[in-house]
């Protein structure tokens, strides 16, 4: 049996922050993820994805900011059940939780953070006859490692933000980039449409709109795809077909834990510290779902740092905890102990 204060069901960005939160209120987390390593889709998915809206990081690659914030939580020593998913969670009489997983590891913790992304997921794949046929020999659902297509012709289909922000990288990788999407609109950031309509006016993407990739074909690996665009049909000469249409989510087993559900997404109370219908058990960053909801990363930060406060009460009730700055108290005096602040902070609070 695996004890903790805090059980953190997902290890990606949100749950590895929620980490280093609880450990500033002397908390000790484990995390259990059904992935072999830590990072969540950060890790698994794009880790070579360039991030833009992390504070104080202009631009930042996804696998980078996984090693970011597991360099900053590794100070306070989290555990790891990865490889495993959360299969069963039971309520015990004092109030705490016992969570077993799919090969019967045995978790027990007074609270539950529930930051699982999106949950399990698929890519949504094009309905095309016969794609199937070369998935793995020339097209991919999702990018990895962008150095694969270095010196290649690539297709990208979509019009979301990782349609955009791929065709943007990769520009600079492959010998040709090529973005078709069914609609003149795009649904990912303007200025990410802005820098696409640049890369085409310089000649460095192929744009095609409103159009959709209709068929694939070629010996033994794809050569090339089909593309209808209003009443005309063509083929365009490919290495690569990228279709990055999304994921499908699936919450998996937690569906079924009793939890409040809403398309797919667990609600929560954010109104005082995003806790579920089930006391004691939290949902924080895209598994979540409450008014206003914006599925960022840095959202889940926010959510992740009021449950941490939120899950220190039900811990130690009736103590009192002071809010501190880590500029005034550093890493290690949050636990209500004093501790000398170095003296030019000291001097620009006065």
């Amino acid at each position: 049996m695996i004890k903790t204060d805090i059980l953190i069901i997902g290890a990606g960005p949100t749950g590895l922050f929620a980490v280093f939160e609880a450990g500033l209120l002397k908390l000790k987390c484990h995390l259990i993820d059904a992935l072999p390593q830590p990072g969540g889709q950060c890790s698994e998915i794009y880790p070579k994805k360039p991030i833009y809206d992390i504070p104080a990081y202009p631009e930042i690659l996804a696998g980078d900011l996984t090693h970011k914030l597991m360099e900053q939580c590794k100070q306070f020593e989290p555990g790891f059940t990865l490889g495993e998913r959360a299969e069963t969670i039971d309520k015990q009489d004092d109030g705490s939780f016992i969570v077993t997983t799919n090969k019967g590891t045995k978790h027990h913790a007074p609270i539950v953070a529930i930051a699982g992304g999106l949950g399990s997921f698929e890519p949504r794949k094009p309905k095309i006859d016969n794609l199937s046929d070369y998935e793995d020999k020339g097209v991919e659902y999702i990018i990895k490692e962008p150095e694969f297509y270095r010196d290649k012709k690539v297709v990208i289909a979509g019009g979301g933000d990782s349609a955009l922000d791929w065709s943007i990288y990769l520009s600079d990788v492959a010998s040709e980039v090529t973005l078709i999407h069914r609609r003149n609109e795009f649904r990912g950031h303007l200025d990410s449409v802005e820098k696409v309509q640049e890369l085409k006016n310089a000649g460095k993407i192929n744009l095609i709109t409103p159009a959709e990739v209709i068929g694939v074909e070629g010996d033994n690996k794809i050569e090339a795809v089909t593309v209808k665009q209003g009443a005309k049909t063509f083929t365009k000469a490919c290495d690569h077909f990228v279709p990055l249409f999304g994921l499908s989510p699936k919450l998996g087993p937690i569906a079924n834990w009793g939890l409040e559900i809403e398309k797919n997404a667990i609600k929560v109370n954010n109104a005082l510290d995003y806790q579920t219908n089930i006391p004691g058990i939290y949902a924080i960053g895209d598994v979540n779902t409450y008014p206003g909801k914006l599925k960022l990363i840095l959202c889940g930060f926010h959510e992740a740092t009021l449950m941490c406060q939120s899950a220190y009460q039900i811990i130690n009730p009736g103590k009192r905890f002071v809010l501190k700055y880590t500029t005034v108290s550093g890493v290690d005096g949050f636990d209500g102990t004093r501790k000398e602040a170095p003296k030019a902070v000291v001097k620009a609070i006065d």
